[in-house]
């Protein structure tokens, strides 16, 4: 038996995996998920206000006086404050180098902090997923809607992730830091998520706000709701003490 050369064969083969595919997308025999909407920067950037390099509380009361808050008002943060909080998980503090507000191996820097605002939970701010970029102090919209109850969920329904008005995601690229220094670079990343975490919560308490630092959750909801390709390792929801 003679076949046909197989060039003449490739659009049969080829309509018949596109009339497979319509079909099984048409009866829902595979469903398809459309990534996160990245919002093209310039539409949806949000220049945060300018940091402040001091405050009413000292560095050794806001040491005394931290907490782990799980019970918070429902009442909205200020721009201010959310600007504050971010400064002090990532801000940059010395343009020549591009430091950080915390230490990093190397400056590799592996972290990325997104930002979950639920309904109302930041004045004059829509809800949705945010990343911050910190040689800019801007916020970027990844995503738009309350996603409170996707994070909560994802997080093992601790109600504090659900209630809270934001909720910071620390995301970490291991391979930024083991690139340079091979396997112990994992060790590194973790440290750099505790110098962060400790950050947040002196900076929280600062500013009088309660936080928790949370770390029981499945790794791939929260990635799935955040949208990131990062790891997350930490997820601190934030607001105003009950």
């Amino acid at each position: 038996m003679r076949y046909p050369p197989a060039r003449k064969s490739i659009p049969l083969s080829l309509l018949f995996i596109s009339a497979t595919i319509f079909l099984a997308l048409y009866t829902g025999a595979v469903r398809y998920e459309s990534p996160p909407r990245v919002v093209e920067v310039g539409n949806y950037t949000i220049a945060l206000p300018a940091p402040n390099l001091s405050g009413e509380m000292s560095v050794e009361e806001a040491i005394f006086r931290r907490r782990s808050i799980r019970s918070y008002l429902r009442e909205p943060l200020t721009l201010k404050e959310i600007g504050q909080l971010l400064w002090a998980a990532q801000g940059v503090t010395f343009t020549q180098r591009g430091f950080r507000a915390a230490p990093s191996a190397g400056a590799t820097y592996p972290m990325v902090i997104y930002l979950s605002i639920r309904g109302e939970g930041v004045e004059g701010l829509p809800p949705g997923i945010y990343r911050y970029e910190p040689s800019g102090h801007l916020l970027y919209l990844l995503r738009s809607g309350d996603f409170s109850v996707e994070l909560a969920r994802a997080a093992l329904d601790q109600r504090w992730v659900k209630e809270a008005p934001v909720c910071i995601v620390i995301a970490a690229n291991f391979e930024r830091t083991m690139s340079v220094y091979g396997e112990r670079g994992a060790r590194y990343v973790y440290m750099e998520a505790g110098h962060i975490g400790q950050n947040i919560y002196l900076q929280a308490t600062a500013l009088r706000l309660g936080t928790v630092a949370v770390g029981a959750f499945h790794d791939d909801e929260v990635r799935r709701v955040v949208g990131c390709p990062e790891d997350p390792l930490y997820l601190f929801p934030i607001g105003r003490k009950a």
